[in-house]
């Protein structure tokens, strides 16, 4: 076996990596950065710059070595934010833990986990955060009365974005 056949080996599978472009496009954002044991993935794009020149993606294998991959030339319009509420940055909040797409019940048809004016003890269910087609369950991490959702249902969500000012109990 020759070193190169070993080295693509041990890179992370192709198909991996372009979904990870995919959420980076769909969601507008600017850097990607992922690591598992040897494994680094990092993704870059130029957002916001006059020029609409891509960014390579970039996939190192080892600390040594480094394949560039150039990014998809297509420029996706801006995600809309949801609108911030009245009192977004008084009191505790939740947030979300990764990048994903908001949801405040397990299906369409099913009420919210939760509303304003619950009270919640830890390890309930708040809401579902999916990420890469995973669907994780948000759970509190302490007693608390949820005061407001500061998401809109289906709505993409950054990593750490507030979704629920709380009072803790």
């Amino acid at each position: 076996m020759s070193a190169d056949s070993r080295d693509t080996k041990s890179l992370p599978d192709l198909r991996y990596i372009r979904e990870l472009a995919r959420v980076v496009k769909q969601y507008g954002l600017g850097e990607v950065e992922l690591e598992s044991g040897e494994h680094r993935i990092l993704l870059r794009r130029n957002v916001g710059s006059s020029q609409p020149t891509p960014a390579p993606v970039v996939v190192a294998a080892s600390d040594s070595e480094l394949i560039s991959v150039p990014a998809p030339t297509s420029r996706p319009a801006p995600a809309s934010a949801p609108a911030p509420a009245a009192k977004v940055d008084e009191g505790d909040f939740i947030t979300s833990p990764f990048v994903g797409t908001f949801y405040r019940s397990p299906n369409p048809e099913q009420p919210s986990f939760v509303s304003a004016g619950d009270r919640v003890a830890p390890g309930q269910t708040l809401c579902i955060v999916e990420a890469m087609k995973l669907f994780n369950e948000i759970e509190a991490e302490f007693a608390c009365v949820i005061e407001e959702v500061l998401v809109e249902n289906a709505s993409p969500v950054e990593y750490g974005a507030k979704l629920f000012r709380v009072r803790k109990l």
